[in-house]
């Protein structure tokens, strides 16, 4: 049975239109009850990007813009690298160590289904291996 990314991604997502404010971002983000530090930016309804609790950190405060004049346009990771929800658990890492990214969005035909993060992946690995190792274990007893 394989261990798929619809089975541990996140799907509480909170998200943003294209034309909202960073400060609109960091209301957000700051009222997320799961406190996940990020917000998928949507276009028309379809993810477009994505904006970090370091984006606002990096691209707006330290470079004194102002969140409330700053679209999250203009600070968003963009073109968004995503994971199909059906695509196995280790395709994962190995995208997010492609692209240096510590976060996936999770989307099939324009349609956001979650997010899954490199901290869910950590979280996940002990059950992923002893999973793994239920399935060798078992066919190992059939004599295979």
């Amino acid at each position: 049975m394989p261990y798929l990314i619809k089975d541990v991604m996140t799907t509480n997502i909170v998200t943003m239109d294209l034309n909202d404010t960073v400060f609109d971002a960091a209301q957000a983000m700051a009222q997320d009850p799961e406190a996940t530090g990020y917000v998928v930016v949507l276009t028309q309804g379809k993810p477009t990007g994505i904006v970090t609790e370091r984006d606002i950190i990096q691209k707006v405060i330290a470079q004194k813009q102002s969140p409330a004049k700053t679209f999250v346009s203009s600070i968003m990771s963009t073109p968004l690298i995503t994971i199909d929800p059906d695509a196995e658990f280790l395709t994962a890492p190995d995208l997010m160590q492609e692209h240096n990214i510590s976060k996936l969005v999770v989307v099939k035909d324009d349609i956001l289904y979650g997010v899954i993060t490199a901290k869910v992946i950590a979280a996940q690995c002990t059950t992923y291996v002893n999973q793994t190792v239920r399935e060798i274990t078992r066919w190992t007893n059939f004599g295979f």
